[in-house]
């Protein structure tokens, strides 16, 4: 049944007909169809004096008289679900004003060009009908028509240009042509379509069919480009929240100097000092005090993003419930002096526990009616009854079946390949390691590791044994965080070690630690900046090591958050999506793959500059960098990033987590078996691999048009040049020459947005939302025999432990904002889904590929289920172990550590 079915989806849409006049596709298409498309009907009324031509095709002889026919636009709107005041008054307005002229007019364009005019030849204008009679249609969505009269020689409808006389902007879902000869015409449009009095152009939509550059109907030549060219803008002006407009700028937005000269921060990008991805031009003016720094717009002001890039409706409801845990968290501050000091802490186990049990106000001493004190948005102000559950914690998953099981070296050693960054970890070629980092700056570059450190710990094996036979790893963060840690320490409340973490691969194919390298910036040429921790041998040396651990875990979170997650795979993808809308027609068939996988980047990015990566926001705040935050962020992408080692088989093997083998499934061996980030990640990168090599191979058969594909072309090239511009002097980028290079780009920038995001950043909270498991920062060293705080340290330990991880607010808001980031929303479309499946495209062959790539993802999904029932698998499986469901493709809404979204959306 399946297999036929796709048959004559194919066929259909071949011919160019509608796949839904056959009965069994329709039944595979009801079940794939996520967003309904516009109905289709066989009533059309033709004009009666063309009955006898009505079959004309738009290949009619020259010598036949043109006749006309009538044809019909379904048009699908999309509601909002909730609506203001105002919106509703003025949606009332544009219902009655529409009767009277001001209405939504549609323009159908043709392939072809008309002979007389030499330009494409075009409908009449048709009006949308019962806009008035429909306002109080309650649906999510709502069919309107319109209605053609066109001369059998019209030719096939590529485009539609449509004007809005309303006074407010509608969301266009999709357009259905019915009526011609050769079938319906789709044409997905997915857009918010602005008032004419706002944006007095037309806006243009093309159908489904993709064209590449050079075989651009003639009728679509000039709406080719002029909408590429409003896209692009002119690079000048303040940008209107309902502009469409894409345009580079660097990161001069981050820092506020108008509120305080403690706020300024550089710009990040443009320069030797701090290079940087570009991000998306606001245009908004300087500030007062810094005519190179743009002003800044705070919350709950939107900051630009082109309108279509916007969050939808429940995607924006989602991240408002969310955010509100966060208003809570910025107002609560202020009520610091009625905080007792003894509560501003975590002082016991206890403290940490109450957080999901009793919420924060009863953590900090103070009563629910506080709330009643503070500022709130009238919408918190209605819930006074619920404001404990608004401030009480969800338990996290790493605490949920073990309590314990974090204090573990054996968990703690797993979450490096199976927890949130499980992409720091390196295979160990030279002990000790050595530093590359110049030693007249930062002292020696030996590492203080000796083999008797470890020696100990490797079942009996000498330690070039252990290395020669892929027995030794090491998670590195020693050249990373040095540079930085005499001003990082200089700050209140933080203390931080650069760190360097051996592990030992034991028989079972699991991980323990054998030795933590904790180094500070040299104090004189005899100072002892460097020590090594080992693991317990008595009760004081059980603390030092879970004091270790914890600064490894600080060091890595911040390593995790501005280097793997946000620059990877949020700022360094911003760039190709800019490029993309700037230089690809929404008619290429490479825009067409990549554009679900842009969807909300741009919206999350600079939601992410207005409250998470800015001067004071949460990164500077909750993190152990702190106001050096993007200074670190730029230092990794000028020393570490590589577009070239953004796959996944070049990463595995440049940490030598793999090596190369021709033999095995995907051209590499995994020095381990059970390593779940990169066996579960090996099965989605083929995935994506595959699908994205049969689209290339379908659309470019020759290099040649690979080359000549100017559109193509120009966004490589501003990607790189522009957007990209403080790096793309490197010789490591792909050369977009032939079609092996093409598959490579895109599979990475696929793999990037899709699976490589989800891996770093669903977990956050089952992870992090356990603050001692995973601290964001350290607040105290561990104390030598002579420092004033060793006796408190022998005292009580575990309050000397507690004190050192975040205060009991940088915890909360931390754990507010993981939170929201760790969580789906109802509108996520994961990798296999797209909005309107069968039609996004209306090439037939590939539609029915990309079927297949969403049953190999349901493919995938059962074999990663199958390896977490696998006993033998003990990083994944095993007594409260939690399973890798990482990169298990689907999810339901909600925080639930699994799931592959298709974007960077959160």
């Amino acid at each position: 049944m399946a297999s036929s079915s796709r048959v004559l989806l194919r066929n259909s849409l071949k011919q160019n007909q509608s796949p839904f006049l056959v009965s069994p596709v329709l039944v595979r298409l009801r079940k794939a169809v996520k967003f309904p498309v516009a109905a289709l009907s066989e009533d059309l009324l033709r004009d009666p004096s063309s009955s006898s031509s009505s079959s004309s095709s738009s290949s009619s002889l020259p010598s036949e008289k043109p006749v006309k026919f009538r044809v019909r636009a379904v048009v699908t709107v999309r509601n909002k679900i909730k609506e203001g005041f105002k919106e509703t008054l003025v949606k009332h307005f544009d219902a009655l004003t529409d009767n009277i002229g001001q209405n939504i007019v549609l323009e159908l364009i043709s392939t072809e060009i008309d002979p007389k005019t030499k330009a494409a030849k075009k409908s009449n204008e048709a009006v949308l009908k019962d806009w008035s009679k429909k306002i109080n249609v309650k649906a999510e969505r709502v069919n309107y028509t319109a209605e053609y009269m066109v001369d059998s020689n019209f030719g096939e409808p590529g485009a539609i240009t449509v004007s809005n006389k309303h006074q407010q902007e509608f969301f266009l879902e999709c357009i259905t042509i019915e009526g011609f000869a050769t079938g319906p015409v789709h044409f997905p449009c997915n857009s918010w379509v602005q008032a004419r009095k706002d944006h007095p152009g037309k806006r243009i939509f093309f159908s489904n069919k993709p064209y590449l550059p050079g075989d651009t109907p003639a009728g679509l030549r000039f709406l080719r480009e002029k909408e590429l060219r409003n896209l692009r803008g002119d690079g000048k002006g303040v940008r209107n929240l309902s502009d469409r407009i894409y345009d580079f700028d660097t990161y001069n937005d981050l820092g506020n100097p108008d509120r305080a000269p403690e706020f300024a921060r550089p710009t990040i990008g443009g320069s030797e000092q701090y290079p940087y991805p570009r991000r998306c031009r606001t245009g908004r003016l300087p500030s007062d005090t810094d005519m190179f720094a743009e002003s800044r717009l705070e919350k709950p002001n939107p900051m630009y993003v082109p309108r279509d890039e916007r969050f939808e409706e429940s995607k924006q409801n989602t991240f408002s419930v969310k955010r509100l845990k966060a208003v809570l968290h910025n107002l609560i501050p202020g009520l610091k002096a009625s905080i007792s000091a003894d509560n501003q802490d975590f002082n016991d186990f206890s403290d940490v526990d109450g957080l999901y049990s009793k919420g924060l106000l009863i953590q900090l001493g103070l009563q629910d009616d506080v709330l009643k004190k503070l500022p709130l948005p009238n919408v918190v102000s209605k819930i006074q009854e619920s404001s404990q559950g608004l401030l009480k914690y969800d338990t996290p998953k790493i605490i949920s079946k073990d309590k314990f099981a974090w204090l573990r070296d054996d968990e703690f050693a797993r979450q490096a390949i199976a927890g949130v960054n499980p992409i720091g970890i390196e295979r160990l070629q030279v002990f000790p390691p050595v530093s590359k980092l110049d030693p007249q700056i930062y002292g020696p570059q030996e590492s203080a590791l000796k083999e008797e450190h470890i020696l100990n710990q490797l079942n009996g094996m000498t330690v070039q044994q252990a290395i020669d036979e892929n027995k030794l790893f090491i998670i590195d963060y020693h050249d990373v965080y040095l540079p930085f840690l005499e001003r990082i320490n200089a700050l209140d409340g933080r203390k931080a070690y650069a760190t360097r973490t051996i592990f030992f691969l034991t028989p079972l194919d699991t991980l323990k630690p054998v030795a933590i390298e904790l180094s500070l910036p040299p104090a004189g040429p005899s100072s002892r900046s460097k020590r090594v921790v080992t693991p317990a041998i008595d009760a004081t040396t059980n603390w030092m090591w879970q004091l270790a651990k914890a600064h490894v875990c600080a060091n890595d979170a911040g390593v995790h958050q501005l280097y793997n997650h946000w620059l990877r795979t949020h700022a360094c993808m911003e760039p190709f999506i800019l490029a993309a809308h700037r230089q690809m027609s929404a008619m290429h068939p490479i825009f067409k793959l990549l554009d679900p996988h842009m969807r909300y980047t741009l919206e999350i990015n600079a939601l992410a500059r207005q409250s998470l990566i800015n001067a004071d926001g949460i990164i500077e705040n909750c993190f152990t960098p702190g106001r050096y935050a993007m200074e670190i962020s730029s230092a990794f992408y000028k020393n570490y990033w590589r577009f070239d080692m953004d796959t996944l088989p070049a990463d595995l093997i440049r940490r030598g987590m793999a090596e190369p083998d021709p033999s095995q499934p995907h051209g590499l061996k995994l020095v381990f078996e059970d390593y779940p980030y990169a066996a579960d990640g090996l099965l989605i990168w083929s995935a994506i691999e595959n699908w994205v090599r049969t689209y290339v191979n379908h659309y470019y058969p020759h290099s040649s048009l690979i080359i000549n594909d100017k559109e193509l072309q120009a966004w490589y090239s501003e990607s790189i040049n522009v957007g990209h511009a403080d790096r793309s002097h490197e010789s490591w980028w792909p050369t977009l020459n032939n079609s092996e290079n093409l598959v490579t780009v895109l599979t990475t920038l696929i793999w990037l947005a899709s699976a490589q995001h989800a891996a770093l950043n669903f977990g956050q909270y089952p992870y992090g939302g356990y603050v001692p498991n995973r601290p964001p920062l350290m607040r105290r060293l561990i104390p030598d025999e002579s420092d004033p705080e060793y006796a408190s340290f022998i005292a009580d330990p575990q309050k000397y432990f507690l004190n050192a991880l975040p205060s009991l607010l940088q915890a909360s808001k931390y754990m507010a904002v993981v939170d929201t980031l760790s969580t789906h929303s109802p509108d996520e479309e994961y990798l296999g889904e797209r909005q309107q499946p069968s039609i996004w495209s209306g090439d037939a062959e590939i539609v029915e590929a990309f079927y297949e790539f969403s049953a190999e993802m349901r493919r995938i999904e059962k074999v990663i289920d199958g390896r977490n029932r696998d006993k033998k698998l003990r990083n994944r499986c095993g007594a409260g172990v939690l399973p890798y469901e990482l990169l298990a493709p689907s999810s339901e809404p909600g925080v639930t550590c699994r799931g592959v979204p298709n974007s960077v959306s959160t």
